[in-house]
């Protein structure tokens, strides 16, 4: 009878829904969010992508930096497609629901593609490093293997914080609650309806939030310390010059999309401001991810160059 009762519970539990407020009390935004989510999107798409089959495509990209490049593009296209279409279907008209298997796919892996985005950009931070402050053993530094091993730490990392935060998250009591204050089944919109003591929870969140985000950040500042050290020594201002457009691209994205996570994440859950929350959440899932592509074409020759030479192959055949 026991198990009875655990597997009804179970299956209603599975098929039940959440409701996403989101911005359903300004209908008027709605609207506008969705021509602007939307125009977003496909150039996340669409930028992300180019620099994914550029990369592939021309020899010359086939470097430490692309290959981690070519990392976060691709991230960065599952990053959003895990949850914009979700959020545009919810802009678009009245019906606000989500699955709780929809919530819960969402939320595992916009914890998990978050987390591995803060490993790759520390990544990438120590393969500047090499190439600034080791330039003569960058090759043998940054080996291929390195590079895999690498990556594969990072995506490791983010995927076992959310293996461990989104069941935790998702069997908090809510009373009957469904509405989520949110247009995604974000954790700290999740965890605000839990009719219980959240402590423990917090308490583990921000634990392994020190880990996920704070300790790349360290490593970050650290290999900046020493690019910057590196920096100053060189005597010739093309030196610095180009020194300096090798890391500044890295610094941007990271500061875009690291800055409003560690706000995010690392505050108290009852100083969290819902409205807040969301425009920060619309920053890093829909212009951090579309903006990083520009970001690093335009200050980047090879990237222009390479582009150059697959369009005007695909010309050339036509």
């Amino acid at each position: 009878m026991g198990f009875y009762h655990v597997g009804q519970a179970a299956f209603e539990l599975l098929t039940s829904s959440f409701i996403l407020v989101g911005f359903s009390d300004r209908p008027h935004l709605e609207l506008i969010l969705f021509v602007v989510v939307l125009i977003f999107y496909l150039l996340t798409l669409l930028g992300n992508m180019t620099i994914v089959l550029l990369s592939a495509l021309d020899s010359q990209l086939h470097t430490p930096m692309y290959f981690f490049l070519a990392n976060l593009s691709f991230l960065d296209m599952y990053f959003t497609t895990g949850s914009i279409p979700q959020m545009l279907y919810n802009l678009w008209g009245p019906d606000k629901t989500i699955s709780y298997v929809g919530c819960a796919i969402q939320l595992y892996f916009v914890l998990a593609l978050g987390g591995v985005e803060c490993g790759l950009l520390a990544v990438m931070a120590y393969d500047r490093y090499a190439a600034v402050c080791k330039p003569l053993h960058y090759t043998i530094i940054m080996h291929p293997r390195l590079c895999g091993q690498l990556a594969s730490v990072a995506w490791l990392s983010g995927f076992g914080n959310s293996l461990i935060m989104a069941p935790q998250t998702l069997m908090l009591p809510r009373c009957g609650h469904r509405r989520v204050d949110h247009f995604l089944c974000e954790m700290p919109a999740l965890i605000g309806m839990a009719c219980v003591d959240t402590m423990m929870l917090e308490a583990l969140a921000f634990a392994l939030a020190v880990f996920i985000i704070l300790a790349p950040l360290i490593l970050i500042l650290i290999s900046y310390g020493y690019i910057g050290g590196t920096v100053l020594r060189i005597k010739s201002a093309a030196g610095r010059k180009k020194a300096f457009n090798t890391c500044s691209s890295h610094l941007i994205v990271f500061s875009l999309f690291c800055g409003t996570i560690i706000y995010m994440y690392l505050q108290p859950a009852n100083t969290y401001s819902q409205d807040q929350g969301k425009f920060l959440t619309l920053f890093y899932t829909i212009v951090t991810p579309s903006v990083n592509p520009l970001i690093y074409t335009l200050r980047n020759k090879d990237v222009k160059e390479a582009m150059k030479k697959v369009l005007g192959k695909g010309s050339a055949e036509i």
